[in-house]
């Protein structure tokens, strides 16, 4: 358990080189994080505390332990009919009525595997980073230079300074592939987002879609009101069946209720998740967008360095702009979210220079 929440830290612990941008970081950490936290959870609730109880048979015939045991690996049911029924009156709970051969009946298996999909779900939160990560090959890390450092000594940060600027002289516009990798990465989150809403609404069989809509809608909090959406997606009292042999030999067939205090759980887990991947998809949505812009406008992308540092010289920062492609200004982007902010100035003014002599030899 302590590798785990050491695991856990080690996503949120602050890191000392930032190669992407807050959207992407909302998946691969608190995205990630959070699904980790809920499976621990249930985990926790199905496998230590006690996660179904079912009763309706003689404890002498058939163990209590036992019948447990059966419900919960053949999964229990709620008949549909009686969700259309008065609780206390017509039936002891939404769902649980007398069954017929021929009635439909929902099965309820999913709670088996709640936990396991939520840590299948953390790990394809982390894919697309992991994606990222093996492209960019630690080359912020590497080009930094110890220029992070406001107390480097002047040899040093002159030095350091004047090798970022060759490696920009010598790669100017070979950083399309790097570039590109980020923005399939971030593709790759929109597309993974959208894909576990509609997995956890396959899992749940159908029911994800409109769940936190219809949560936020019900005003009525009494448990025994049958329209309630978390008891009809998560029913905390069930039925299942078991055959025993009578006396005679005979099968006989035993209904027995059983409650499931886990789905307690599961319920406000999946209400948060609803709200979260609606949270995600939107926060995703607008930083594509957002991306397609720094592709297109230049200017944006002016803007977007300029608010990194606002010390820089705007003339000599929309030079640099202007010289540099969308994967060179990428990378100049990163640089400048890690390295101290003075160095980062003078590194921009020394690029300036560089374009501007360029750019003077050209009209001689």
């Amino acid at each position: 358990m302590d590798s785990v929440f050491n695991f856990v830290k080690s996503f949120i612990k602050a890191k000392k080189v930032v190669i992407d941008n807050i959207a992407s970081r909302i998946h691969h950490k608190a995205s990630v994080v959070l699904l980790l936290a809920c499976s621990i959870i249930v985990t926790a609730k199905q496998y230590v505390g006690d996660p179904i109880d079912c009763i309706g048979i003689s404890k002498k015939d058939i163990p209590t332990d036992l019948l447990d045991t059966y419900c919960w690996i053949h999964s229990t049911f709620s008949v549909e009919k009686g969700w259309n029924k008065t609780v206390g009156k017509e039936v002891p709970y939404p769902g649980v009525d007398k069954y017929t051969e021929g009635e439909k009946r929902i099965h309820h298996t999913y709670y088996q595997w709640v936990c396991f999909v939520l840590l299948l779900q953390a790990v394809m939160f982390y894919v697309p980073h992991w994606f990222w990560k093996a492209m960019e090959n630690s080359r912020v890390k590497n080009l930094m230079l110890g220029l992070n450092s406001p107390i480097l000594s002047e040899d040093a940060r002159s030095e350091n300074k004047h090798l970022l600027v060759r490696y920009f002289k010598e790669n100017k516009d070979n950083h399309v592939i790097y570039f590109t990798s980020f923005v399939i990465s971030e593709v790759l989150n929109f597309i993974n987002v959208l894909f576990q809403i509609f997995l956890t609404d396959k899992f749940l069989q159908g029911e994800f879609l409109n769940y936190g809509h219809q949560v936020v809608q019900f005003e009525n909090w009494d448990w025994s009101a049958n329209y309630n959406p978390m008891l009809k997606v998560f029913p905390r009292m069930t039925k299942c069946t078991f055959h025993t042999y009578g006396s005679s030999g005979d099968i006989q067939r035993h209904d027995t209720l059983c409650v499931l205090p886990v789905n307690i759980i599961n319920e406000k887990v999946y209400v948060m998740l609803w709200f979260w991947f609606l949270f995600v998809v939107l926060l995703t949505g607008i930083a594509l967008v957002f991306r397609l812009f720094t592709i297109v406008f230049p200017l944006v992308r002016y803007r977007i360095l300029f608010l990194i540092n606002r010390q820089v010289n705007q003339d000599r920062l929309w030079s640099v702009v202007q010289n540099f492609g969308r994967g060179d200004w990428f990378l100049l982007c990163l640089l400048g979210e890690n390295i101290d902010e003075t160095n980062f100035r003078e590194l921009i003014s020394d690029l300036a220079k560089y374009f501007n002599k360029t750019e003077n030899r050209k009209m001689v």
